[in-house]
């Protein structure tokens, strides 16, 4: 079974999305499996992380964009601004797709660990995730 949920990101850093992907799991069975989520952009990520303490969350924004710095003379591809091929940089050193098992229609996440999109542009976005549900 594949189901679409639409994330709004109001703009470049981690989004805790963890809330929106439990839902539609729930909804959408009880058994247990594998949930593979599919981000359909190119210029965001997918990521799990710390859920529990915010400093984590603004360290990574911090460390991800002293690494990939807009305005970098070797960049060609500048048609839709200065974060537009720093965006791409940053979703090819991270990732577009997660697998996460579930049972009784819960993710089997860590205690600390949550689903974030990482935006990686700096205008607000709405965003695609795929969740493709697999059960034994």
């Amino acid at each position: 079974m594949i189901t679409e949920v639409a994330i709004n990101a109001n703009g470049q850093g981690l989004h805790s999305i963890t809330t929106r992907i439990q839902s539609a799991l729930s909804s959408a069975t009880h058994g247990e499996g594998l949930c593979t989520l599919f981000l359909q952009h190119t210029s965001a990520s997918l990521l799990i992380q710390e859920n529990y303490d915010d400093s984590a969350r603004i360290d990574l924004e911090r460390w991800l964009n002293r690494l990939v710095p807009e305005n970098d003379a070797l960049y060609t591809h500048t048609l839709e601004g200065a974060d537009d091929m720093p965006a791409h940089i940053k979703t090819a050193l991270t990732a577009t797709q997660l697998s996460i098992p579930f049972r009784d229609g819960q993710l089997m996440l860590g205690t600390w660990q949550g689903i974030y999109l990482w935006e990686h542009r700096h205008g607000a976005q709405q965003r695609r995730v795929l969740l493709h549900i697999a059960k034994d």
